[in-house]
């Protein structure tokens, strides 16, 4: 019983960890974000995945890859495109299709975004060393099998 007990109070503190740790490094970026280029982790992570995909994406390409809704994509490119980060093309085969790409200017900043983000993230895992950040990676990869594996 006691083993039982042990192993609930060490998960539920593991649990508590990790949501403080990714919390305190996502408000992090939000904020660095924010200050510095004037955008959210959101549009960061769509220009992210059109320089990724290297070639202009459907709405619901972005969607899928991001794993959020249709109409949470549709916000955050409304707010790129109005500053000038990405731009819509319909497609001729199908109207209602909407490609979007990074124009000059979105590649300019995201090339500077992505550069901060490098340093940013050095800068809050200095304490790990490589090893320790190979290390996390492994558990957290399988704590992430055994969450889905339920």
């Amino acid at each position: 019983m006691a083993d039982v007990e042990d192993r609930s109070k060490e998960a539920l503190r593991t649990w508590l960890r990790l949501l403080s740790c990714g919390t305190v490094i996502e408000q992090r970026l939000r904020s660095l974000f924010r200050v510095n280029f004037s955008v959210t982790l959101p549009q960061f992570d769509v220009l992210s995945e059109l320089e990724r995909a290297g070639q202009p994406l459907t709405m619901s390409d972005l969607s899928r890859e991001l794993m959020v809704s249709n109409g949470n994509v549709t916000g955050v490119i409304d707010r790129l495109e109005k500053n000038g980060y990405v731009s819509r093309t319909r497609a001729d085969h199908d109207r209602r299709i909407q490609y979007i790409d990074l124009t000059p200017k979105g590649a300019r900043e995201f090339s500077r975004m992505a550069e901060l983000h490098e340093e940013w993230l050095n800068d809050l895992l200095a304490e790990l060393s490589v090893p320790d950040m190979k290390k996390l990676q492994k558990l957290l990869l399988k704590t992430r099998l055994s969450a889905a594996h339920e």
